[in-house]
């Protein structure tokens, strides 16, 4: 695999955790449904496996930067699974709206698997990383790179705003009913 190649393949799976991160967030502010702690601890592994993809991007590929990945997807995937054993015996319910029968902390835990198997996957591809052997200069963001980084950098500040708003400097509602920092709004629980 090209560097080439590796860098629109690492930009596209960073638009894509940002198309997860956008829809958690449009279904929080359309739909009102506020993020409960794990949500937000899995909202926070994405960002950190984007922070991987965006190295990428930034600096070229290196096998740390796909560690980064996987960590962050690693643990997404870890307090997703523990979300879905909260709600998986009978009568303890459910968090939130589901999509296509599964509820968003199922699918988050279904993207961050496929997201370690991608990584893994990416690292089996040596020439990514020996093109051009000697040590490259910073690349710079242009294209398809540049509107990744972008809208991933925006989606991540803003879903960090949300929380500050929604949970003030002390622990989140584990059943939020509104930003505890806004006019009206209330801490939940």
């Amino acid at each position: 695999m090209s560097a080439d190649l590796s860098r629109t393949l690492n930009a596209l799976g960073l638009l894509a955790v940002s198309a997860v991160l956008a829809f958690a967030f449009a279904d929080q502010l359309i739909a009102g449904e506020l993020p409960c702690p794990l949500c937000i601890l899995q909202r926070v592994g994405f960002v950190v496996a984007g922070i991987g993809l965006a190295l990428n991007l930034r600096f070229g590929a290196r096998p740390s930067h796909y560690g980064v990945l996987i960590l962050g997807a690693a643990a997404t995937a870890a307090v997703s699974m523990r979300q879905v054993l909260l709600h998986i015996v009978p009568g303890t319910g459910s968090y939130g709206a589901s999509v296509l029968e599964m509820h968003f902390y199922t699918w988050a835990f279904v993207t961050a698997s496929a997201m370690v198997v991608g990584a893994a996957v990416m690292l089996l591809f040596d020439r990514q990383f020996t093109e051009g052997s000697a040590p490259r200069p910073i690349t710079p963001l242009t294209g398809l790179a540049a509107i990744a980084f972008a809208v991933a950098a925006v989606l991540a500040l803003a879903n960090g705003v949300s929380t500050a708003l929604e949970c003030g400097a002390g622990l989140c509602p584990d059943n939020p009913t509104g930003y505890l920092l806004l006019p009206g709004g209330a801490g939940g629980d």
